[in-house]
Parts: structure tokens; sequence; C-alpha cells
């Protein structure tokens, strides 16, 4: 396998690295003017829009929409159904992920100014979420978890599934643990025409606050384009992962750590980045040894020789400096004592931390949530939280002698900005 080499003393390193993590999404003109179209005719014919998709997209022979949707007791009856070690892997998965998430609860507050000026601020839950699926013969149990508990947790009213079932394949594990996670009503329904339906409504399927959850191009474009009707949760790009090693960790190891990424599609991106050139060379040694192991190792592959590479570096220090440019979605430390590396990381997704905490524990059951930014973002965004699902409103409540002196400073400044209502309106309640 012929991953790319890279050292950070070469002269043009720094525009290697620029080249090897560049990532166009270009938009495909024809895949949006699909998606605007439909869009367009699901906001416009609702349910009608809808069953023509299903049946055209999924081959799904449904004539009325109340078909599309799962009775609960369908969702109860696969988790019931599961076998032992799935059900309990769910439900520890579910606790840790709950457990965790409980821990980024807001709370309202206020306080009381000298003049009796109340200020402060409400937290509220959303009313009504969307959350898409991938469906048929992909599993993604762990995404549902992902994305309904801290939603759940937050206290949204109302969680609604969107999941495609072509040729009406149901995944039993993305049931179940929609089942398990509280999820309200489930549609068999995918693609941009779910996302047209959650974004604004139809006689059977309800408008949501806001749109989350993973899905292709389709699915992407849709929630780029309702963005502003409703609320999204980000347009992620391919699954990265940046391992930090020092040369200590069995290459074995850091080599399956690289290929869990980019098992994901052939446009994912794994970089190691070490002081130790001996290392590297292990590292790519064991890749081509365990590679004919892996059931998707042309995807493996296609990524590695693409978008990967094993870069060597002075120090950790240096290290740390390159993936602050990197931003990556996962960055694993896999060094000695790794908190002590936390100051010099600024932009990261997920940050895991020592030789035995892999990425992959991560995307399923050690708590944290594995909807995380990707494509440089983390330098501006966080990982999907509880904070998610809440909302906040300032509080303020000005008290007759605070308006005496509010009123002079807002009718100052009101009428600098030549807003004369503005200043009246501060001045009237001077007592």
């Amino acid at each position: 396998m012929n991953i790319k080499r890279l050292s950070s003393q070469q002269p043009d390193f720094d525009a290697q690295l620029t080249q090897l993590l560049a990532f166009e999404s270009t938009q495909d003109e024809k895949l949006e003017a699909t998606v605007a179209a439909i869009l367009a005719d699901v906001r416009v014919r609702g349910d009608a829009a809808l069953l023509e998709y299903t049946q055209r997209f999924d081959r799904m022979p449904v004539s009325t929409a109340a078909a599309l949707e799962l009775p609960q007791a369908a969702l109860r009856a696969a988790f019931e159904g599961l076998p032992a070690a799935q059900r309990t892997a769910l439900e520890r998965a579910a606790q840790r992920v709950t457990a965790y998430h409980k821990k980024q609860l807001q709370t309202s507050w206020s306080y009381t100014e000298a003049d009796g000026t109340l200020l402060g601020q409400q937290v509220t839950p959303l009313e009504r979420v969307g959350l898409y699926v991938p469906g048929g013969k992909a599993a993604y149990p762990s995404s549902v978890l992902m994305n309904a508990l801290p939603a759940k947790v937050a206290g949204v009213g109302e969680l609604i599934m969107v999941v495609p079932t072509p040729d009406g394949v149901q995944n039993a594990l993305v049931l179940a643990a929609a089942y398990l996670a509280g999820v309200d009503r489930v549609f068999t329904i995918g693609g941009a025409q779910a996302v047209a339906a959650l974004a604004y409504g139809t006689a059977t399927v309800p408008r949501v606050d806001k749109v989350v959850g993973p899905g292709n191009a389709y699915v992407a474009a849709a929630k780029r384009r309702v963005f502003g009707v409703v609320g999204i949760d980000m347009v992620a790009g391919p699954s990265e992962i940046l391992v930090i090693c020092d040369g200590k960790t069995n290459p074995d190891w850091i080599a399956m750590d690289l290929f869990s990424q980019a098992e994901h599609d052939e446009l994912a991106q794994a970089i190691l980045l070490t002081p130790d050139a001996d290392f590297a060379n292990a590292v790519a040694a064991s890749a081509d040894r365990l590679l004919a192991q892996m059931p998707r190792r042309d995807i493996i592959k296609t990524a590695l020789e693409n978008r990967g590479a094993l870069i060597t570096v002075q120090d950790l220090d240096e290290a740390c400096a390159i993936s602050n440019r990197i931003a990556p979605e996962h960055l694993e430390m896999s060094v000695d004592s790794p908190q002590q590396w936390l100051p010099k990381l600024k932009h990261a997704g997920a940050i895991f931390m020592g030789r035995y905490t892999s990425e992959s524990l991560g995307d399923y059951c050690a708590g944290p949530n594995h909807v995380l930014p990707t494509s440089g973002t983390a330098r501006f965004s966080s990982p999907l939280g509880v904070y998610d699902f809440q909302k906040r409103s300032s509080l303020i409540q000005v008290s007759a002698q605070g308006a005496a002196e509010l009123g002079d400073i807002a009718a100052t400044l009101a009428f600098g900005e030549g807003l004369q209502a503005h200043a009246q309106s501060a001045l009237y309640r001077k007592s």
C-alpha cells in the first residue's frame, strides 16, 4: 500500500500539507437541482409527493401516508427480539451516553441589581426535533443513540425519526435503538423528501424545529437548503482521524486505528504524526500486513493512498502545532502522560488520550457524542450535545429606579443613532 510519507523538515512541507488537507465539497449542480425540486414539491404537495418519492426511490408499494409510520409496537418488538449480547451492549451504551450528556444540562439563571432590576437567562428545550437515520442494509444504531439521547436529556418534547427502508428492508438494531432512546414517532422515508417533510411538515409528518443526523449527499444538500426554515446540526464532511504517537504504542494498534476511519468511505482521511521515523515504518508495515484481513480493504486502501499520510515531525510540540492547523474530527494522543499536552491542543472535535483509548470506543460507548465537526470546522464548532437542543431567552425586568438611569443612557445612544422613537420610549418611563 502506497501511503504518503512526509516530513515536517521538507522545504515544501507546508504546501504538501495544504494539498493533503484540501477537500472541496463541490456542489453537483444536477444533484442540487434535483434536491431543490424535491423540496419544493414536498412543500406544495405534502403527503402525495412523499408517497411518490418513496415508491420511486425506495421501491416501496405504499398507497397511504399512514402506512409510512411504524407503530411503537414494531420498535418494541425489534428491541425485545435482539440477541441478548446486542441488547445488553445497546443498553450499556445508552446508559453511558445518557450519563455523560446529563453533565451538559444548562439551567436558567438570574441576578438582581441594587436598584431592583432583574437580569438573567431562561433556558428551554426545543419542542420537536427530527432525526435522520440511514436505513436499508446500513445499520447505525449508534447514530440513533448519539442524536436522540442528548435531545431527550435536554427535554425535547417530541422526537420524530425518519429512516428509509429500501425494498422494505428494516434494520432491527436501528429500530431497537429508537425504542431504547425514547423516539416518539418513526416514519419509513428517506432522502431529500424526508428532510423536506420534517422542515415543512405534511398532513402526516409533523414539522420540526431542528433536523439532526447523517445522510448521503442528497440529505446533506437538503439540510443546507432548509437551514433557516429549521435548525440543523451540521453538514458533515468525510470522517477523519489524526493520531499523534511517540513511537511506543504497538504499531498494529495504530494501523488499525487509521483503518477504523478509512473504512468509512474513500474520501475519509487518516494521518499519523510521530517524531520516530522507524515507528512510521513499522506502522506502514503493519498496515500492509493487516489490510488483507479487512472486509472493506478496497475502501481502506483507496482512502489511505489518496488522503492518508504518515508524517515525521521534530517532536510532540510540533505535532500539536500541526494538529491545531488540521483541527481534526478525531485526535488520538497515543503518548505517555497525554493530559499534559491538552493545553497545547486548541482545535479538535474529540481528543482520545492514552494508548488504550481507541477512537472506536468513542463511536459507540465511551459516552461523549460521536457527531463531531469535520474538515477543519473544529476551529469554530463543537460536538453535538444537549446544548444543541436547548435555546436561551434573555430576561430583563427593569425597576422604576433602574428605568431612570438606563433611560438616559438608552436615549443618548438612540438620539445618536437618529432613532427618536427609541429615545422617547426610554425617556417616557423615567419617574
